[in-house]
């Protein structure tokens, strides 16, 4: 039996042959209902691209690489499955790299001879580097930006608002009745650009529920590690008025907290409530299990391999931020009786 061809798939689907090598290839924006049939009939039929010939053809590697700053941080790896299963369905392969955060590993990847070049584009999540070197790189691999660094509309550039995640999961310990809601991953430093969005958003939270924010209850950590939100959540446990609430910048200074709760005899969420932000697998076997703001990982992969697809092929816009879905997700870390 012949395999099918890009005729096949576009006469089943009603389609041009075109729209479907649109689909194959992502080679311009298709609606989301568009790509869905067209993908549905690939899917029947078991079309399957030959990526050597293409890519031979194009003059490319049909790579693409995924650069970020921990891999063992849960979110990362959960973000990179949802990258990895996007760019298989527009046929392309990911490799997955990380910088542990340290700048000149992030500047490595810019330079005229750096490994970046292997790859067709480049999706990073960068810590430390600066749009002045992003802009003057040496090489010119196409590159879409993810996370929470700022850089004011001159790349492609996916991430969740932090203030608005931030402000509605502080809002909700407040919301509880609680008045005591510390803070755990305030960074007051250059390269701690999403912890201070954070901590713009929980500051605001309280400006609107008409409270003042007690310095003494905003912990910084340099890493948002399960350890150092332990540590973090004794020191607020040794205070003489400790918290009713906290807040954790991620989930896994969350898990470290509520770790130390659990050890000082505290109740949760009764005597101190918990709120994270990621939404990783291992908050939802927690115990308790972990209110958190889930940022929509599946969303945030798609729109950037999309956006580094239309980069590659030449058909991209003018550079653009895309701000990607969020929700709070209660669980039991705060459904208790409110106080």
């Amino acid at each position: 039996m012949a395999a099918p061809t890009l005729r096949d798939v576009a006469k089943r689907a009603n389609v041009s042959i075109r729209t479907v090598s649109n689909v194959v290839n992502g080679y311009a924006p298709v609606s989301d209902e568009l790509r869905a049939r067209v993908q549905a009939v690939l899917d029947e039929l078991g079309y399957r691209p030959n990526l050597i010939a293409r890519n031979l053809k194009q003059g490319r590697t049909g790579m693409i690489a995924l650069v970020v700053p921990e891999l063992d941080v849960p979110y990362f790896a959960e973000l990179a499955r949802e990258v990895i299963k996007a760019a298989r369905t527009r046929g392309y392969v990911v490799m997955v790299d990380q910088t542990d955060g340290d700048v000149e590993r992030e500047r490595e990847l810019l330079g005229r001879d750096s490994r970046a070049t292997m790859f067709d584009g480049l999706l990073l999540s960068p810590l430390a580097v600066t749009a002045e070197e992003l802009r003057g790189r040496g090489n010119k691999v196409p590159i879409v930006l993810l996370g929470e660094h700022i850089f004011n509309g001159s790349f492609h550039h996916v991430a969740i608002d932090n203030v608005a995640a931030a402000r509605e999961a502080t809002a909700h310990l407040l919301d509880l009745g609680r008045r005591r809601v510390a803070a755990i991953g305030d960074q007051p430093y250059a390269t701690g650009e999403t912890a201070q969005l954070r901590t713009a958003g929980y500051r605001q939270a309280h400006a609107r529920a008409g409270l003042d924010v007690d310095e003494g209850l905003v912990v910084a950590t340099p890493h948002f590690h399960r350890r150092l939100g332990a540590e973090a959540m004794e020191r607020l446990l040794a205070l003489p008025e400790p918290p009713d609430a906290v807040f954790c910048y991620n989930d896994l200074l969350a898990l470290g907290a509520m770790r130390a709760l659990t050890r000082a005899g505290r109740r949760i969420p009764d005597d101190v409530a918990v709120v994270g932000i990621d939404d990783i697998e291992e908050g939802q076997y927690s115990t308790p299990s972990l209110t958190t703001i889930a940022p929509d990982k599946g969303e945030i992969a798609r729109t950037a391999v999309d956006m580094l697809l239309e980069s590659i092929n030449g058909s991209a816009a003018t550079p653009t931020e895309t701000v990607v879905p969020h929700r709070l997700i209660v669980r039991d870390s705060t459904a208790g009786e409110p106080v």
